[in-house]
């Protein structure tokens, strides 16, 4: 039997900012740019999100709910640097670590014998030496397996720690919203719950072949989730899947050819990142568009040069679909995965 931890930061660069400075602990604050520059939160403390804010959320809309609402700057070189010491602490843990961002990671302790193997002690020791030695909190999930402890992380947030034991996987399972399930957004949930499913117990008691008639690869992936099943190892090297570049502008650009013009900037940048990762093996490029009443339009081709005479047909084929100023472009390539290199070099 598996133990799995999932750790993840409490409102990591808010808290960060907090424990520099006890002045901002008890106001909302947010993290993010400024909002006459188009700015928009990377996350906020929770004073903040009593006030309805978010992350994703634009500054201005978050000044709009809370006036007196404090904003700085993100500071990515001190976040680092204290994501680089809580990671030292989950190393004295377990080798086994797969990292999902700065604040947020798996680990396997299956085989961990300090604290007479219990991975609740292995928790409660995480969330003491990471407030003791980087100041901050962090909420532990524990669990048989990655999409559990996951879950169970996010139960008691803030500074939380959630055990979901195996013999307790179905009784909590049976009482747990479709809605926390992971990929299970509005569209899948409004589906699902047109056919009064709202549960993973009523979930579960629904055939296997109806659900992939339903939904397709993803109906397999439910008819899992709703029993518990993730048989995912933690992989301490985590595989890129894509590769990519993208700027949001202070003022909507107007025209295509002004588009044009900064799709050609981007393809630069983006040359250069991936220099940077040694040139993996690319098989789909694609653009992005985020137009200024916020729709969001992709148009991607097979292909493996990343040139510019490649990304603008794909621009001028996207932007076409809505003809409107665009607040954000993005250029950026899909890479091919390791299973499918493998198989190639079978050829």
């Amino acid at each position: 039997m598996r133990k799995i931890l999932h750790a993840d930061c409490d409102c990591f660069y808010a808290a960060v900012e907090m424990r520099d400075n006890a002045s901002l602990r008890d106001t909302p604050l947010v993290i993010g740019g400024k909002a006459e520059h188009r700015g928009v939160v990377a996350t906020c403390n929770y004073p903040a999100r009593e006030y309805g804010i978010r992350s994703a959320m634009s500054m201005a809309q978050a000044k709009r709910l809370c006036p007196h609402l404090q904003r700085l700057s993100p500071d990515f070189d001190k976040y680092r640097r204290a994501s680089q010491q809580v990671q030292e602490i989950f190393r004295e843990l377990t080798p086994i670590i797969e990292p999902l961002s700065l604040d947020e990671a798996f680990l396997d302790v299956s085989h961990i014998e300090l604290m007479q193997g219990s991975a609740t002690w292995m928790a409660q020791w995480l969330k003491s030496e990471v407030l003791q030695r980087v100041g901050i909190t962090i909420s532990v999930g524990v669990a048989p397996n990655k999409f559990l402890a996951k879950i169970a992380s996010d139960w008691q947030k803030p500074d939380g720690l959630y055990t979901i034991v195996p013999d307790q996987v179905s009784d909590f399972l049976d009482r747990l919203p479709i809605t926390r399930l992971h990929g299970v957004g509005p569209a899948t949930a409004k589906k699902l719950e047109a056919q009064g499913i709202h549960t993973c117990s009523e979930l579960k008691a629904v055939d296997l072949a109806t659900l992939l008639d339903d939904f397709g690869k993803f109906g397999g992936r439910l008819h899992e989730l709703a029993r518990g099943i993730d048989e995912r190892p933690v992989k301490i090297e985590r595989e890129r899947k894509s590769i990519s570049v993208e700027t949001t502008f202070d003022r909507d650009l107007p025209s295509m050819a002004l588009c044009r013009k900064n799709i050609a900037e981007l393809v630069v940048r983006l040359g250069e990142r991936i220099e940077r990762y040694q040139h993996p093996a690319i098989n789909k490029l694609f653009v992005k568009i985020r137009f200024d009443d916020f729709s969001i339009t992709t148009m991607e081709t097979a292909g493996q040069t990343p040139e510019l005479e490649r990304f603008l047909p794909l621009f001028d084929t996207a932007w076409q679909r809505a003809e409107r100023p665009v607040r954000l472009l993005g250029v950026g390539v899909r890479l091919t995965s390791e299973d499918a290199q493998r198989q190639l070099g079978l050829f």
